[in-house]
């Protein structure tokens, strides 16, 4: 089975997606792909990326979006490590966020 992977950002003091927040998804393999969040905060154009079983990294640069939305960012960006099993299936990395805390689990 093919594994695929999508993320969503919302900030959770304004109650809306972060829109254009850079991401940068590490693979076991040390590869690394940028991406950024359209317009509902969500990303799942990872270009040509296989995914295969092993511990990725994905790195939301939360930084910039912080200061420009808040003024304040005390996380100047959230890595977030997860394992893709040999079964495959969709992976999905939600990452709600505020100036002073993030909090992520595996969605669906």
């Amino acid at each position: 089975m093919k594994s695929s992977l999508s993320s969503h950002v919302l900030d959770t003091t304004l109650g809306k997606p972060a829109e254009a927040m850079k991401l940068v998804l590490t693979t076991p393999d040390g590869q690394t792909v940028e991406a950024i969040t359209n317009n509902d905060g969500r990303c799942n154009d990872w270009g040509d990326t296989e995914f295969h079983a092993g511990v990725y990294q994905l790195r939301f640069l939360t930084g910039d979006y912080l200061q420009e939305h808040h003024q304040s960012s005390f996380y100047p960006q959230v890595d977030i490590c997860f394992q893709i099993s040999e079964e495959g299936g969709h992976y999905h990395i939600p990452l709600l966020i505020s100036p002073y805390g993030f909090s992520s689990y595996r969605g669906s």
